[in-house]
């Protein structure tokens, strides 16, 4: 398969999915840092936390039905939150500075924000640009 192939797939096109690529990226860079003791931990759960948020626009893209589509959405929703938590748990562990926190949070806002409207936009038929 060629690097083309993958950039003609539709949910490339998505903002909502290009912001949530964003921050899996942002936590793999910053949960790289953590202490080598909590690589099969706290390392591991932020990652399939991130991980999931994109892979499930993914997947909702993929479905025929609107039901399904929203219900993996409402999964990627689901683990934005775990995320955020995490994110505050660590800030507590004094494993990121404010600086990364804010960061952090600002990123999950944001793609939850255009998350939320992209499922709203899925609900009531409306065209979707998210």
């Amino acid at each position: 398969m060629s690097y083309h192939f993958f950039m003609e797939r539709k949910y490339r096109q998505l903002i909502v999915w290009r912001e949530a690529d964003d921050l899996c990226v942002f936590t793999y860079r910053i949960t790289s840092t953590f202490p080598r003791d909590e690589r099969f931990n706290i390392v591991a759960q932020m990652r399939r936390s991130a991980q999931s948020v994109p892979t499930n626009i993914v997947e909702g893209n993929a479905r025929r039905s609107k039901a399904e589509h929203k219900n993996f959405l409402d999964i990627a929703l689901a683990s934005l939150e775990e995320l955020h938590y995490q994110y505050h748990l660590c800030s507590r562990l004094q494993y990121i500075n404010e600086i990364v926190l804010s960061e952090a949070f600002t990123r999950i806002q944001k793609t939850s924000y255009l998350l939320t409207r992209f499922r709203s936009a899925i609900h009531d038929g409306s065209p979707v640009s998210s």
